[in-house]
């Protein structure tokens, strides 16, 4: 019998990390909804005390998701166990991840500790949260920058309290595949009691080999575990990504041979409700998930392709979910039609309201667009979860004259706390005009750090969604907008990074 690798997902957790990737509860609920039907093993939801919208969050993912294990990160002590403790009382299945630093520089620069003070809290925070569950995580932050006696004694310690699984961090994407691994190996056959725990691993990608890491981690080290996220998201380059672990496994299983209880029919659906609800676009030739990961250009590829796929395939598109999440509705498709696709693509509207209101917007998207696709569902509920938040700006319309040899002119209009406001602007492009129409009348004083556009499906009719990145005293948020007309879809992005800007939610930051 192979062994069972379990696929611990923290693109709740980690993933939002990414500057400007932050995101509101309906949205990481819906994350989650689509992580369960992936069949993901284990879910970070959140850091519990990190700020009041993560325990909320948390909280709400526990009492929604039923088939996944529900994970809270917690630093080692019992304020943050406690809080991750309350936030994941609904779930049927809970688990606590607790970490504490290992490595001499961050013992030394940033806890301000010694070794033996460090060893004596994770030994406490352990022995804490095996008061609320038997399944405990425990994570040496640094850990392929420690020493090995004391990351064996640290260890030893914890997995004597209970800790369940652990987890060796290689927080700074610092180790490289056979040394990563072979630590990991050594780890195990130092430690008496190492097999009374699962061991995990977690990669960040600095260096371009989380993957790598991962998978040595797996094969030299013996780890059962790999925490990863959705298109690879993460601080700085990312962490280890999910869709490259899972095929990678799957389509080498001669090499791996272990088990995966993944539904990879779900991957691309993921990926890019991920992609569309962060504003982080998948570069076209990313592994997976990226546009042209299956596509083949050379005439030598093409004429092997159609003689046999195998020749230049070694995965098929549609087992990744490619071909599946096509559909085609338009403006004679009914409001049944429309609810039940809401349904398959796990979205619940919270009222009839807002059903109501999400429908009225593909009705007006069906008039300017013969094919609608879930991509641009998404893009839709979106949309409507954002007008119904709580918020300070929202468009209302726009009027944009742009021609050759004369300064681009636009004229805005916007709500706020619903009082239109109607500014006018002129700018180098029709999108500066736009932002310095808004800027004339919000004055936030924000610095512009991006600006991109990409198309939401195929074709001239498709959506562009914009991604506008905002930066202000240190803050980094994303704002994103989606129209047929990326003029329009410019002018929303711009409104919802001032959203978010408009946000005091305050996270802390911690990292494993």
């Amino acid at each position: 019998m192979a062994d069972k690798l379990i696929i611990f997902d923290t693109t709740l957790r980690d993933g939002e990390q990414s500057p400007g990737a932050s995101m509101t509860k309906d949205e990481k609920i819906r994350i989650a909804k689509q992580l369960e039907r992936l069949k993901v093993d284990v879910i970070e939801a959140g850091f519990a005390a990190a700020s009041p919208g993560d325990f909320e969050s948390i909280k709400a993912i526990s009492a929604t998701i039923k088939d996944s294990i529900i994970c809270s990160l917690s630093r080692a002590n019992d304020r943050d166990i406690a809080r991750a403790a309350e936030a994941l009382q609904a779930a049927q299945r809970k688990r606590i991840h607790t970490f504490i630093a290992t490595s001499p520089l961050h013992m030394e620069k940033k806890l301000r500790m010694s070794p033996d003070q460090v060893l004596e809290q994770a030994i406490q925070a352990v022995r804490y949260a095996r008061n609320f569950t038997d399944d405990v995580e425990f994570s040496p932050e640094d850990g392929s920058r420690s020493e090995m006696d004391f990351l064996c004694r640290v260890i030893e310690a914890v997995i004597k309290e209970g800790a369940t699984t652990i987890n060796f961090a290689d927080t700074v994407g610092y180790g490289v595949p056979e040394l990563y691994g072979t630590m990991l190996k050594n780890l195990r056959e130092r430690i008496p009691n190492s097999d009374k725990a699962i061991w995990s691993v977690h990669c960040h990608n600095d260096l371009g080999m989380a993957v790598a890491n991962s998978l040595a981690g797996v094969m030299i080290g013996g780890a059962r575990q790999i925490e990863c996220t959705i298109n690879g998201l993460g601080e700085r380059a990312g962490n280890t990504a999910l869709e490259e672990i899972v095929m990678a496994v799957r389509t080498r299983k001669d090499y791996f041979n272990l088990e995966l209880g993944i539904d990879a029919t779900q991957i691309v659906p993921a990926s890019k409700l991920v992609s569309q609800i962060t504003g982080f676009a998948v570069q076209p030739n990313k592994a997976v998930v990226g546009a042209n990961a299956f596509a083949h250009a050379s005439g030598i590829h093409q004429d092997g392709i159609l003689k046999a796929r195998d020749t230049y395939e070694i995965m098929r598109a549609e087992d990744v979910g490619w071909s599946a999440n096509k559909i085609v509705l338009g403006k004679l498709s009914g409001r049944n039609a429309f609810k039940q696709r809401l349904d398959e693509l796990g979205i619940t509207l919270e009222s009839e309201a807002d059903v109501n209101g999400a429908f009225a917007r593909f009705k007006e998207l069906a008039d300017r667009k013969s094919e609608i696709f879930d991509e641009d569902i998404l893009a839709l509920v979106s949309d409507e979860e954002q007008a119904n938040d709580n918020e300070a700006y929202h468009f209302v319309s726009l009027a944009q004259h742009s021609e050759t040899g004369e300064m681009p002119a636009a004229k805005v209009v916007f709500s706020n706390q619903g009082k239109e406001i109607s500014c006018e602007g002129i700018g180098n492009g029709p999108v500066d005009a736009i932002v310095n129409a808004i800027e004339s009348k919000v004055a936030s004083g924000a610095e512009l750090l991006l600006f991109s556009v990409n198309a939401i499906t195929t074709g001239t009719q498709s959506q562009g969604e914009v991604t506008m990145r905002l930066s202000k005293s240190g803050r980094i948020v994303n704002g994103v907008g989606a129209d047929p007309d990326i003029v329009v879809a410019s002018a929303k992005a711009y409104l919802s990074a001032l959203n978010k800007l408009e946000s005091k939610s305050e996270k802390l930051n911690p990292q494993i």
